[in-house]
């Protein structure tokens, strides 16, 4: 069966997961704003879940329409094929967003779609009740400015959720978030990496993941694996397809923090993720930056001053690393910060930014890209 996908996001990496799409050879791929779309069947689906490295979940669209009113949304939603989908006994939970739109109420929209999605396979099924004991078909709907779009996910937990992080230390950098700054920096694998703010080892790890051309969804389960009207032997291909495209080769991977527990906990994620061969961490003050390379690529998330640390004190510790860095040379630096005066205290303007959302936190990533500072 030949589908329109989507793939939510963070705003901001749209670009980026477009990228990674075409990259897996994706028919009809097109960005919107918090949104990436594609075409495919089974077995992009399975490509798609398995080998993103950005998204937040892949997302089966069943239809987009205008709804000013519930009786418009109850129509247009009962005008879907959701039998294509949800088999007589699978479960169908609703759950979603409205933004912008007349139809406000989180809960009456939920009630109401559900009621649409009964109705439907009422009359498809000629059933009055529905036991919802099979697999999961997990309904998202959004409104943004009176437009609906209704979709069933495919992930089942976020792509974010790779399996090696059960633990972490405070304020972590979601797994995609991460990828992301990696993907960004243009790292992939031949020159030497470095975070120095590493904490529980996320950056390092995807880092590691991308220099291996690992696909981070090899050896965890989807929702849409348990569908029965989804062929099974797409998720089995593409594993093996995902593993034929492994790189190995010498790394020069490096995650420091000045908090041994923080260390402990990424060492320990680093083999769950079956990377700990190529990555060294190490205790160190970013302050007193001063590795040596002659080609390589800082990529970190240091405290922004809410939660984990005060303003003045990220400042302070903004303004010696900015030294450090000064001092150094041969590196390029990408940095996230949601400080608005960062370039201030770090002591000097970045080449280039982009925005970017950790979580809901508006943020920059602070681009440095002469590699021969030595200023």
């Amino acid at each position: 069966m030949y589908h329109k996908l989507c793939v939510p996001c963070l705003l901001g990496l749209e670009g980026p997961i477009a990228d990674e799409l075409r990259r897996m050879d994706m028919e009809e791929v097109s960005a919107e704003n918090g949104r990436v779309y594609f075409s495919g069947g089974d077995a992009a689906i399975a490509r798609a879940n398995i080998n993103l490295r950005i998204g937040e979940r892949v997302l089966i669209e069943l239809g987009r329409f205008e709804a000013l009113s519930f009786e418009q949304l109850f129509q247009g939603t009962r005008a879907l094929p959701w039998e294509s989908l949800i088999p007589a006994d699978g479960a169908f939970p609703v759950k979603g967003y409205s933004l912008n739109s007349k139809l406000f109420s989180i809960s009456d929209c939920q009630k109401i779609i559900k009621k649409a999605i009964v109705e439907r396979l009422k009359s498809v099924y000629g059933i009055e009740w529905f036991p919802e004991s099979g697999g999961l078909y997990q309904v998202q709907f959004s409104i943004m400015k009176d437009r609906v779009s209704l979709c069933i996910d495919t992930s089942g937990d976020g792509l974010h959720k790779r399996g090696y992080r059960p633990a972490h230390n405070a304020a972590p950098l979601k797994e995609t978030m991460a990828a992301a700054m990696v993907s960004l920096s243009r790292y992939r694998g031949r020159d030497d990496f470095c975070d120095p703010f590493c904490g529980s080892g996320t950056i390092p790890i995807e880092a590691a993941l991308i220099a291996k051309n690992r696909a981070p969804g090899l050896y965890r389960r989807f929702a849409a694996m348990s569908w029965n009207n989804l062929d099974g032997k797409f998720w089995e291909q593409e594993r093996e397809r995902a593993k034929s495209l492994e790189y190995n080769d010498n790394y020069n991977i490096v995650g420091a923090d000045i908090d041994g527990h923080a260390l402990d906990l990424a060492r320990e994620n680093a083999r769950r993720a079956g990377v700990a061969d190529i990555i060294r961490f190490e205790k160190a003050d970013a302050r007193s930056f001063d590795r040596q390379t002659q080609r390589g690529v800082i990529v970190t998330n240091p405290p922004y001053g809410q939660r984990i640390m005060e303003q003045k004190e990220a400042e302070e510790l903004y303004r010696d690393f900015g030294k450090a860095y000064a001092a150094s040379q041969n590196w390029q630096l990408y940095l996230l910060s949601s400080h608005t005066e960062f370039e201030r205290c770090f002591g000097r303007p970045a080449d280039k930014k982009r925005k970017l959302y950790n979580g809901m936190i508006k943020c920059d990533l602070f681009m440095y890209l002469n590699r021969g500072v030595g200023k």
